[in-house]
């Protein structure tokens, strides 16, 4: 597990150095330009500007771009991560559970419909939560909490693909679903935790491209053993599901 975690690590980090490299300076002139041609936001500027605030104004733009662009790297990091939650969940259930059946309830594309439909369900919860951004306190409390809803809908699923029926699935993510829900807030916030602590400060933004990589690797790295720990306490109910209330897996046809 330690080695599928430095390789998701690895790509994770390649792709947002790539997207930082390429994406920064555009974002930050899309993002002027908006503020710019936005009544608001040209009163905001020329506010920040009469009080004597000019490196504030100067910090909206990568402000509003860390903003908008930690909740995406989450949802891309932990889609890296879920696509390894199953061989993650193998690795579990041969050390801890060697005798639990697997009946195989989800197959690739099934695993793949569900991580969309629920990255698009994130996509709006996150889109019809933006006018709440404004409040600073709710900006850092939202987004981490939406992505932990995300985590905890995907990894549950997909940890459970290869040993659960779908009918045992099912049973599982519903009996659990308040545990479930708390595991995924908690990983959302804990890999938030290391871009929030980036952007603190003003010479942090300035270097988000740099940081952002290194935020992305411990990002991965908590993800890949969120996988781990969605693992255990996933099988741990379907072992317990089986011996208490059997249900017997639908016969192929």
């Amino acid at each position: 597990m330690l080695l599928q975690s430095l390789l998701a690590m690895l790509l994770a980090a390649l792709a947002v150095g790539v997207l930082g490299w390429v994406g920064w300076e555009p974002a930050l002139d899309a993002v002027r330009d908006t503020l710019s041609a936005w009544a608001l936001g040209g009163n905001v500027l020329q506010w920040l500007h009469s009080v004597g605030a000019p490196h504030l104004r100067s910090m909206i733009a990568p402000m509003v771009v860390v903003a908008l662009g930690v909740p995406l790297l989450l949802m891309l990091v932990l889609l890296l991560a879920s696509a390894l939650a199953p061989a993650v969940a193998r690795q579990v259930a041969a050390r801890h559970q060697p005798a639990l059946e697997a009946r195989f309830g989800a197959g690739r594309w099934p695993m793949l419909a569900w991580a969309l439909a629920c990255t698009a369900a994130t996509l709006l919860l996150l889109l019809l939560s933006m006018p709440l951004w404004l409040l600073p306190p709710l900006v850092l409390v939202l987004p981490p909490l939406i992505c932990g809803w995300l985590a905890s809908r995907v990894l549950a699923f997909n940890v459970l693909a290869r040993h659960a029926s779908a009918a045992e699935r099912r049973a599982v993510m519903r009996q659990r679903r308040w545990t479930l829900l708390a595991m995924g807030v908690t990983c959302g916030y804990l890999a938030a935790l290391p871009a929030l602590i980036f952007a603190a400060g003003s010479a942090a933004l300035m270097l988000a491209p740099l940081l952002a990589i290194v935020a992305v690797a411990l990002s991965t790295a908590i993800f890949m053993f969120a996988a781990c720990w969605f693992a255990h306490v996933c099988l741990g109910e379907l072992q317990w599901l089986r011996q208490s209330r059997p249900i017997e897996p639908i016969p192929n046809a």
